[in-house]
């Protein structure tokens, strides 16, 4: 209990914390109609609401990733997940959420120093020939230091802050309270599905902590690109890596972001653009299992106009079926089928839980007008990024939501849009992707693939009859044992069975309230011994009766009302 005491303590001043950091913003009536306010209020907490006049002229997205920034790292990389939510927010959202930088001051090296020395089961400067002390980069979650092995390989050494895991729980735990919030007393944010958007942001922030994973993630994309020498993946030192440290080869490289350096080494921007695309398609649409986000900082430019892919902390799967679904419907908008485009959306729509049924009639209407437009064009007249934008924009419209593994493969179709156009303004995604698409549909429908999936329903099917006897068996001992029941919820119709109850209740009173009232006067007309202020005891008691069976009634009703 005392734990638990410390921890709804923390718990409310950090909410204090967030409320103060969103009136602040201009964000004060959100706070008041989710409730916040008034649980603060009731613990003794004193808000001052008074909105800052520095963000008055600022557009709510701004408004909203400004407040991410000044509540701190988690509520950063909040953010950062939200900018992969392209079927939840319009553009302007997205492109405020894209601008949130991952960026901390650095811890001083003393301060790392034991935490490291656990890890590596030594003094740093044993386990390596040298370490820098000054950090090369320093974000919320971890900072990165370089260093030098033994045999003169050059390292970097990313280090987890510690105790970043207490700090993140913490927020992750009254982020997941703040939504169950949100959900409940503000209706019109639900179909941004706020606990659907923290338990992801929890399960992709919780993988991201572990460095382990990431390792592991670097060595299945490296193991993928084996055969290919224009995509390099700095290898992992496993014997140093855990948990809390990656231990990787250093990338002596040029930044994504620094087009004129990529100049001045005599690169060819076109190779390098077309080199990135080929490989983000590769591990999308033959791998499915990509590098989720491919931004010009986690990519770095090499002699030979190679590419090197760093950060793997976060990424996206994609199955063999899905794979299959996204080749179809590209197919399907470009060769004017309507209805393959509409059958795969609602496809995708019933594998998310959501409590907003699409109109399909709007829905077909718009995938109509949206297919006519690509119809009959060749694929080298097609901007995939802004078909892809389009689409997601009529899904957000209809309220349909993506499940989580295509909002982050879009978002990285996207991305990698715009970073092939920064290479080459004649880049085109679409020529680049259509190999890939074919090759997914022809491997989809090969012989092979046919008799696979064939022998695997054959197996299902005669799994399912091998154990028909038993299942009959098992149902029919409940059924001697009367354990058989057969449940039939009919919710409109129990609706009605409420309502009538109340009505038939409602009904009574108000029979015994008039009865009371005919009783009690006929009492007042007879003498009696037993009075009260001068009148018949019985009926003054059957009129204060009758007074009580009215107010009931007129509450009963009123709340009736209002559900």
């Amino acid at each position: 209990m005392f734990w638990q005491a410390i921890g709804a303590a923390r718990d409310l001043s950090r909410a204090q914390d967030i409320a103060t950091v969103l009136i602040k913003h201009g964000f004060g009536d959100m706070v008041r109609r989710i409730g916040m306010a008034d649980a603060l209020e009731r613990a003794g907490k004193v808000l001052h609401w008074h909105a800052s006049d520095e963000f008055a002229h600022l557009e709510p997205a701004a408004r909203v990733r400004r407040a991410l920034e000044e509540l701190g790292p988690t509520f950063v990389k909040l953010g950062q997940i939200l900018a992969t939510r392209v079927d939840l927010f319009p553009p302007e959202w997205i492109a405020e959420f894209s601008k949130l930088q991952d960026a901390a001051p650095a811890a001083p090296f003393e301060d790392i120093r034991a935490q490291l020395t656990e890890d590596l089961g030594e003094a740093p400067e044993t386990a390596f020939a040298s370490v820098d002390v000054q950090p090369l980069a320093a974000a919320s979650l971890a900072q990165v230091h370089r260093a030098r092995l033994d045999d003169g390989t050059e390292v970097i050494l990313k280090i987890r802050r510690p105790g970043i895991r207490h700090v993140v729980e913490a927020d992750l735990h009254l982020l997941a309270r703040l939504a169950e919030i949100v959900n409940a007393e503000a209706p019109e944010l639900r179909h941004y599905r706020p606990r659907e958007v923290v338990r992801e942001f929890t399960l992709s922030l919780r993988r991201e902590m572990d460095f382990a994973a990431e390792c592991r993630n670097a060595e299945r994309i490296a193991a993928n690109f084996s055969g290919n020498a224009n995509i390099v993946v700095p290898a992992i030192h496993w014997q140093w890596s855990g948990e809390r440290l990656n231990v990787q080869d250093y990338i002596a490289g040029i930044p994504g972001r620094d087009l004129a350096a990529v100049d001045a080494a005599g690169l060819d921007r076109k190779a390098l653009a077309r080199h990135g695309a080929e490989a983000v398609l590769k591990m999308m649409l033959e791998d499915g299992f990509f590098h989720a986000d491919p931004h010009p900082g986690n990519v770095f430019y090499l002699p030979g106009n190679r590419l090197a892919l760093i950060d793997f902390g976060m990424v996206g799967r994609l199955s063999e079926a899905r794979r299959y679904e996204v080749a179809m419907l590209m197919h399907g908008m470009v060769s004017g089928d309507t209805d393959a485009v509409v059958e795969v959306l609602l496809d995708w729509r019933n594998d998310v839980e959501t409590d907003v049924e699409a109109d399909p009639v709007r829905l077909r209407t718009e995938i109509d007008v949206f297919v006519d437009q690509y119809k009959g064009l060749p694929l080298g007249r097609i901007n995939l990024g802004e078909m892809l934008s389009d689409l997601v924009t009529i899904l957000r419209e209809n309220r349909l939501v993506l499940p989580t593994d295509l909002s982050l493969m879009i978002k990285a179709f996207i991305t990698l849009q715009g970073m092939g156009r920064q290479l080459d303004p004649d880049f085109d995604m679409t020529a680049e992707a259509a190999p890939f698409l074919q090759r997914v549909i022809l491997a989809h429908q090969s012989p092979v693939a046919l008799a696979r999936r064939g022998w695997r329903a054959m197996t299902g099917a005669v799994d399912m009859l091998a154990g028909l006897p038993q299942d009959a068996s098992q149902l029919l001992r409940a059924a001697r044992r009367g354990k058989l029941r057969v449940e039939v919820d009919v919710v409109p119709l129990k609706q009605f069975g409420d309502r009538l109850d109340r009505a038939a209740s409602r009904l009574t009173i108000g029979i015994v309230t008039a009865a009371l009232i005919i009783g009690s006067s006929i009492v007042m007309t007879v003498s009696s011994e037993s009075m009260i202020a001068g009148l018949p005891t019985w009926g003054l008691l059957g009129f204060i009766g009758a007074v009580l069976g009215g107010v009931w009634l007129l509450i009963s009703i009123r709340r009736g009302g209002k559900g």
